[in-house]
């Protein structure tokens, strides 16, 4: 009992110093509200509200049929012009597109014939542009097959339906990823810091000449600055996800925090292992960086882990984050329960323990240097 108020009442002396250090608090709170809210919708994969425009030499019931199909929100209505109007709303930015019908284009399909089609794209655009390009080809593709096909039904139809995400809307998976990536960042900042501190400021020698062990001190660093961002990121996912951007969980929250428990004793050891090897704070930034990068980048929350080469997917095996990323999507996105995930939630807390071994020897060791 006494080694567990002692890790209690240093883990409220870790509070109370961050609750002072105003530029650490207020990264927390940017971190998981305006950070996640740009996070999730700055970076859109989908097209949003283009202005468009159609020149319509056919006038044929497939070009109404093609015209039609272009709506909000991803386009604005149609606009009918004429080509020599095209340049000119394409050069003042009045349109993004301009699709050009050709004459007899329904016929020529009829009789078995390749028509083309002219899209003219406003380029200086250029997310707009890439993106858009791939959604008029779909559609048009679409409305051509429906026309061709209407008057012989196939046997078979393929009907392809999202289930978690039926519009395909990037902020629905880009906050949660958001959420994953900040925990996983300031985790590592904070534990780390709060170690360079005792260092800077000199309490760490108060520390050693108390009846204090190694582990009680670690210990503590490990559940206070835990705890914090444990709350910040179940609060984020709250009122930031849920509430403002209006994301449907599909899964148990309370599943998703507790697997983020276990990461959070991992990336916190991690923190306390890096935070004994740097000596100052500009130590302490320059390997974060080396280290944040790879577990962001290639823990499968912007890239499909899938894609990766086989020996960097065999690497990332030892990150924590590569298994909480797992379980995050399958958890909030799929609806997975507890025997699904077991197996990520058991290695990212065997990766946890060992992080916590090698910082707790490491720091023993820099303890009895010092003295």
């Amino acid at each position: 009992m006494k080694h567990l108020y002692n890790i209690y009442r240093l883990g409220i002396k870790e509070l109370r110093s961050l609750w002072h250090d105003k530029v650490m608090v207020i990264l927390i709170i940017y971190s998981f509200t305006i950070a996640i809210y740009i996070g999730a919708t700055a970076a859109s994969t989908e097209i949003h509200n283009a202005p468009i425009a159609f020149i319509d030499e056919d006038r044929s019931k497939l070009s109404e049929q093609i015209i039609d199909a272009f709506y909000p929100p991803r386009f604005k209505s149609p606009t009918i012009i004429s080509s020599q109007e095209s340049y000119k709303g394409l050069d003042t930015g009045l349109y993004t597109f301009v699709i050009t019908i050709p004459t007899d284009f329904q016929k020529k399909l009829t009789l078995g014939k390749r028509p083309t089609i002219q899209v003219n794209t406003d380029a200086t655009r250029m997310t707009q542009a890439g993106i858009g390009t791939g959604y008029i080809q779909r559609i048009i593709n679409n409305e051509i097959n429906n026309f061709l096909h209407k008057s012989n039904t196939l046997p078979v139809s393929i009907i392809t339906r999202m289930k978690y995400n039926p519009n395909l809307t990037s902020s629905w998976f880009g906050s949660v990823m958001e959420i994953i990536s900040m925990v996983t960042l300031l985790s590592i900042i904070l534990s780390g810091a709060a170690l360079i501190r005792e260092r800077e400021h000199g309490t760490l020698e108060h520390l050693m000449v108390m009846p204090l062990s190694a582990m009680e001190i670690i210990l503590s660093k490990i559940w206070s600055m835990g705890l914090v961002v444990l709350i910040a990121a179940g609060l984020s996912l709250l009122f930031v996800v849920e509430g403002i951007l209006e994301v449907p969980i599909a899964g148990s929250e309370t599943l998703f925090l507790f697997g983020a428990l276990l990461v959070l004793f991992a990336t916190t050891s991690m923190g306390i292992f890096i935070g004994t090897v740097a000596k100052t704070m500009p130590q302490l930034g320059l390997i974060f960086i080396l280290t944040i990068l790879p577990l962001q980048i290639l823990s499968g929350s912007i890239t499909p882990y899938e894609s990766m080469p086989l020996v960097l997917q065999k690497i990332m095996l030892i990150a924590p984050t590569s298994h909480f990323v797992s379980m995050a999507q399958a958890v909030l996105y799929r609806g997975a329960g507890f025997d699904i995930v077991w197996p990520n939630l058991v290695a990212i807390f065997a990766i946890g323990l060992v992080f916590f071994l090698l910082a707790l020897f490491l720091f023993r060791r820099s303890l009895s240097s010092s003295s």
